[in-house]
């Protein structure tokens, strides 16, 4: 007899309530092992959880829009006798029934048809393998940051349900995360006729931009957003708007790196990853992290004190097919060339396939957006708050360098430092952009 495996939510680092955005499977559904189950959403990143071992759905104990933390069980597996990784046979008595679910009261939605396995009737969830989010507006009521509450799509569903505007609500967890029982004490409040605690406002009262149709100038296409373009969209926007940024620009010269570089090559391809210029401007960073310690801070809640850190984790923005996101390298201070060199392949790889958890994400002191790959000559990144600086990198160039005697073919990387004015000045943005070039410019002295 099949063996009872109950699949878990992994460790989702400091997150509670995520919520489940699309159940992939259903019950008596036969499953491959990795094959995953349902997909999980926290702020930023999307999570899907695998099935261990192949087999048959059993029990599935999530529903969509469900919140799960750490450690919850989603679903009872059948494991097939010849898998691998099944447990031990253990002589149970009889084969115990599924325990059906309780079905959580919901809109109407598509179900498909499927045979349900012998045995007592449990309840499919709703549109299974489909994904089921709920469509979310996209316009300036919703995109700008005071229009924009801090609050899972669940909480954005269960405040739709009720009628509830979230700008209007005061979040009470963590961050000022908006709770199921911040918005039933609005509504509570409401209807006694007290006025409920208002959100925070970042004072912008901005305009929505025009509604215009464009298919009266000519043929249109609607193309849905990915849900990492809907969910960064707010957070850039809100940085942008709330931070005051300015970008110090400079040139490295790394004509030296780069034959440093090239010579190491073969050395990293044997190894199954690529020595990128990358990792030369991860280490550069760490060094001027360490000259400048107000680069490697973030202001608290209060904007009254700055929070110096004594660590030197390094995130990396990685262009994928449903958007940008920047998963962190930890210790980079720590770590030689070829380390980070194979971590940075490997993260890299690991967002571009969409697996990136959400304690991948977490705990950056200070990011790297290379461009350098693409072209371009300088930009102006968005800095990664609560961080207060990120390093722009475009793409390097030969250029003549008159060295007191003659013009001299020197390679050049530009670099561009996007830093929050109220935490960093010029000149120390002017000095700690020169000290990372110069870090580059001399490969002897850079802890390789």
């Amino acid at each position: 007899m099949p063996d009872q495996i109950e699949i878990r939510v992994p460790d989702i680092g400091d997150f509670v309530d995520i919520p489940v955005i699309e159940v992939l499977v259903g019950v008596g559904d036969p499953v491959d092992a990795e094959q995953s189950l349902v997909t999980l959403e926290s702020d930023k990143a999307t999570m899907e959880v695998p099935a261990p071992v192949a087999g048959v759905i059993s029990e599935l104990r999530v529903q969509l829009d469900d919140t799960v933390s750490e450690g919850d069980v989603i679903a009872v597996i059948k494991a097939e006798k010849d898998a691998g990784t099944a447990a031990p046979d253990i002589d149970s008595g009889p084969e115990r029934e599924p325990v059906p679910v309780p079905e959580k009261p919901q809109k109407t939605q598509s179900t498909t048809p499927q045979e349900a396995p012998p045995g007592p009737v449990v309840p499919a969830p709703a549109a299974v393998g489909s994904r089921q989010s709920p469509p979310v507006p996209m316009d300036g009521s919703t995109t700008l940051p005071h229009k924009t509450p801090y609050a899972s799509p669940a909480i954005r569903r269960f405040a739709r349900e009720l009628g509830v505007d979230l700008s209007r609500v005061g979040g009470t967890s963590r961050g000022g995360r908006i709770v199921r029982g911040d918005v039933t004490a609005f509504v509570k409040s409401a209807l006694s006729g007290t006025p409920a605690p208002a959100a925070p406002s970042l004072g912008f009262d901005l305009p929505s931009p025009p509604k215009v149709n464009f298919s009266r100038y000519g043929e249109t296409e609607l193309q849905t957003l990915s849900r990492i373009q809907k969910i960064s969209g707010a957070y850039l926007h809100r940085n942008w708007l709330s931070i005051p940024h300015v970008t110090q620009n400079d040139l490295a010269d790394i004509t030296d790196m780069e034959v440093y570089r090239k010579a190491n090559a073969a050395a990293a391809l044997e190894q199954g990853f690529k020595l990128t210029p990358l990792v030369f401007l991860i280490k550069a960073s760490v060094a001027a992290l360490k000259k400048f310690p107000v680069f490697n801070a973030s202001l608290d809640e209060n904007r009254e004190n700055l929070v110096l850190k004594k660590y030197f984790h390094i995130g990396i923005a990685v262009d994928t097919p449903n958007g940008l996101v920047v998963p962190v390298i930890r210790d980079c201070d720590g770590k030689e060339i070829m380390q980070l060199a194979s971590e940075l392949a490997e993260i890299s790889q690991t967002a571009r396939d969409g697996k990136l958890k959400p304690t991948d994400m977490q705990g950056g002191c200070f990011s790297i957006s290379s461009l350098g790959g693409i072209g371009g000559t300088s930009f102006t990144p968005i800095i990664n708050a609560p961080e207060v600086a990120i390093l722009g990198v475009s793409r390097s160039s030969i250029s003549p360098q008159w060295d007191g005697k003659t013009f001299q073919p020197r390679m050049l990387l530009p670099l561009c430092l996007s830093y929050d004015h109220r935490v960093i000045d010029g000149a120390s943005a002017a000095r700690f952009t020169r000290y990372l070039a110069a870090s580059l410019e001399d490969i002897q002295s850079m802890d390789l």
